[in-house]
């Protein structure tokens, strides 16, 4: 960041929609008293009734209006302020405008997204630029992908304490309970729309390496599937039963393969990684896990056909949509990460959290990755540009969210 000398420290992007609320609910609450915070979108009126029910921490927070296609609006706000925090989705659609503005005024940003396509056409316009005025660019802190980057980011650093040589197979196995996102769903509808009318973009999107710098210095690993059904005994001793495609696999298994590209493939050079949901370790797992599978493919199909599209957009949440106070409070997730090294050993790492992963849980992620940038900024890694949260944050976000709850441990098996 270029420019210290800004009105405001922090701007909540979004602070009327279901996660935005959440956000700034949490930053009146767990901020440290002086930072200058606004609240930004399109309704004055909404926004002023989001701000009344926060409480006094919050009572003095600007208002600022911009519309997320007004690039006049959406520069002047970036440049009244050093970090933007935003929710507002589905990025493809909303988000473009945003980010330039924030690397033209020199201007840090973190957001929510799990959409391959818009992260990488991010990556394009922006990262050279970003590195060049020194800002951090950083999408997908919050569910997606901050326990999956940093759970790989603390084994790896366990690992290399250890000395045990560089990570090869690695395997994350999701536990979780929680509401469904109307902002998740609409992001993979507009995924759907737009790799359905240009078949480069949909062989972008299922490339295991289509966030990475540069796709060509990718080590040839063989397949590397994100729809897969395993027994875990296949993944470690201690996985127990057998396991379900992951929803979210196929956006977070790249941002952690650029996280290890954009550290010159620190991770190594044979490090494959793939990430699974648990749904329990009874006889019957494997008939459930094959039942997921089943429900994924069939919402993605359903999603690009018409006629059952119709339907799906009635009964799936709409964006803005959110889980019940009792649901959200009565969430978690468990994240455990195996992995073998290179010299044979086995290790494991653990994010874990109360509280909906989509929802509750995700504003203290994004809460905390705003905080880091303003608060920290001097302890970050020395990295610019389009970055994932491991890159932009490592241990001092891992420092924050355990403060804020969070646990994130590694350990030798």
């Amino acid at each position: 960041m270029t420019d210290n000398g800004r009105e405001l420290d922090l701007v909540i992007y979004g602070a009327t929609g279901f996660v935005g609320r959440l956000l700034a609910d949490y930053l009146a609450r767990h901020s440290p008293d002086g930072i200058r915070i606004g609240l930004a979108g399109r309704s004055q009126a909404k926004l002023k009734a989001t701000r009344s029910v926060l409480g006094v921490r919050a009572a003095d927070w600007p208002i600022v209006i911009a519309d997320a296609d007004d690039a006049v609006a959406l520069a002047e706000l970036a440049s009244r302020t050093k970090v933007v925090a935003t929710t507002v989705g589905p990025y493809a659609k909303y988000g473009a405008e945003l980010v330039a503005a924030c690397v033209a005024a020199g201007t840090d940003y973190v957001d929510l997204t799990g959409e391959v396509l818009f992260v990488r056409e991010s990556i394009d316009a922006h990262h050279e630029k970003a590195r060049a005025n020194g800002v951090k660019i950083v999408h997908s802190c919050g569910y997606d992908s901050i326990p999956s980057d940093l759970g790989v980011h603390v084994l790896h650093q366990k690992v290399q304490a250890d000395g045990a040589g560089e990570l090869t197979d690695t395997t994350l196995v999701a536990s979780l309970s929680g509401g469904v996102s109307g902002g998740t769903i609409d992001s993979l509808r507009t995924q759907i729309d737009v790799s359905r009318k240009d078949a480069a973009l949909r062989r972008l999107a299922a490339s295991p390496y289509s966030l990475s710098p540069d796709r060509t210095k990718e080590p040839d690993l063989g397949r590397q599937s994100d729809v897969v059904v395993m027994d875990g005994a296949g993944i470690a001793p201690e996985a127990r039963g057998w396991k379900a495609p992951f929803v979210m696999a196929s956006y977070n298994t790249r941002v952690v393969r650029r996280s290890n590209a954009l550290r010159g493939w620190a991770y190594g050079r044979k490090f494959k990684y793939r990430e699974v949901m648990s749904v329990g370790d009874s006889r019957l797992s494997r008939l459930f896990a094959g039942g997921v599978a089943a429900v994924l493919g069939g919402l993605v199909l359903g999603l690009s056909v018409p006629p059952t599209r119709y339907v799906l957009d009635r009964i799936l949440p709409s964006p803005g949509e959110g889980p019940s106070e009792k649901t959200q409070s009565n969430g978690y997730f468990a994240m455990d990460i195996y992995t073998t090294t290179t010299t044979g050993a086995r290790y494991a790492s653990r994010v874990q959290a109360q509280g909906d992963p989509g929802y509750r849980a995700t504003a203290v992620l994004l809460g905390e990755s705003a905080l880091s940038l303003v608060l920290d900024r001097d302890r970050l890694p020395d990295e610019a540009g389009v970055l994932t949260p491991a890159t932009a944050f490592g241990g001092v976000l891992v420092d924050r969210l355990r403060k804020a709850g969070v646990e994130i441990s590694a350990r030798k098996l």
